[in-house]
């Protein structure tokens, strides 16, 4: 990488352990939404240290990246000390970034509590590059990648699957309501990106891995979907109106042939909540026997048993930390 093509890395955080973010959060709670997982329950927020994995793994498996953003509201995960022991000859600038900046313009939305929210406005960091690689903050890289694992002449590398739009919302209106609300996701927020773009049939179901992006693409998606994107930043927490901002993006740049799928799978996703036993050990041997693994997620890590979070930190300390 060089600085004719530079990469940069943004990585939405927050520690939802810290008394301010709670009291500044109260306010727009209420007993449903605050028990719901899938929109306000405290495993959205809360922080079990993956921040410093996250940044640490960039760090190690891809030195070429300029400048790594971490967009938090009011906030500092105080990496100075750990990047001190761990790399302390790194060279990679990491920049903090509030939501007011992203937001400036739009600080009627704020304060905000919604990832999907502060994704729709991630192209509006000041300096961000052209191509950036958009993390959230249980996303890990576990082995070493290259700018054309992101990029390949000027084209986004994806990671995911065609799906069936109208099965998969199917799905949702079956499951079991919770505090009389059925539960929304992931799949169902990429649905609603592609009813944006008037996808009828089928979307790009991402899977739980680094996102590459183009600032001007997503800044002229904005414009173009200006409605559309101001609905979706004025929701406080999640909601089922909402879409996802890297699906419309995707779609857009699958339709202008700017889109390579990755044919290979290179993430894995791990979930240690009520699995069973052996489950956390069959996901580090599938790690280990499929060496094409380049990325991870885990997520809600703050739910699992102490026992298992320490399998789990014990071995992306080994990956990542030790030398």
């Amino acid at each position: 990488m060089n600085n004719n093509f530079p990469i940069d890395i943004v990585i939405a955080w927050v520690d939802g352990n810290d008394p301010l973010h709670m009291q500044k959060m109260s306010p727009f709670l209420d007993t449903k939404s605050d028990k719901i997982d899938f929109i306000a329950g405290a495993t959205r927020y809360r922080s079990a240290g993956e921040i410093y994995f996250c940044v640490a793994s960039i760090l190690k498996f891809a030195p070429f990246v300029r400048t790594i953003f971490i967009i938090t509201d009011e906030q500092n995960p105080n990496l100075d000390d750990f990047l001190k022991e761990h790399f302390p000859n790194q060279n990679i600038d990491i920049k903090i970034i509030d939501h007011k900046v992203i937001f400036a313009g739009y600080e009627q939305y704020l304060p905000i509590f919604n990832s999907r929210a502060i994704e729709s406005m991630l192209f509006r960091i000041p300096d961000l590059s052209e191509n950036f690689v958009y993390f959230n903050d249980d996303v890990f890289l576990l082995r070493p990648v290259q700018a054309a694992d992101w990029f390949v002449d000027n084209k986004i590398v994806t990671i995911g699957q065609w799906r069936n739009i109208f099965f998969d919302r199917l799905l949702r209106y079956i499951a079991i309501p919770k505090e009389g609300i059925r539960p929304f996701g992931f799949k169902f927020a990429q649905t609603n990106a592609a009813q944006i773009f008037w996808r009828k049939s089928h979307y790009f179901h991402m899977e739980h891995t680094p996102h590459a992006r183009k600032k001007s693409v997503s800044a002229m998606l904005f414009e173009k979907y200006h409605e559309h994107f101001l609905k979706n930043i004025s929701y406080k927490f999640r909601d089922a109106a909402q879409f996802n901002p890297q699906e419309l993006f995707y779609l857009n740049m699958f339709a202008e042939g700017r889109a390579v799928k990755d044919t290979v799978d290179k993430t894995l996703y791990i979930k240690p909540v009520e699995r069973g036993d052996g489950y956390i050990a069959r996901k580090i041997g599938t790690f280990n026997k499929r060496p094409q693994i380049q990325s991870g997620c885990i997520g809600s890590l703050d739910l699992a048993t102490e026992a298992d979070q320490n399998i789990l930190k014990n071995w992306l300390t080994k990956i990542i930390l030790e030398k």
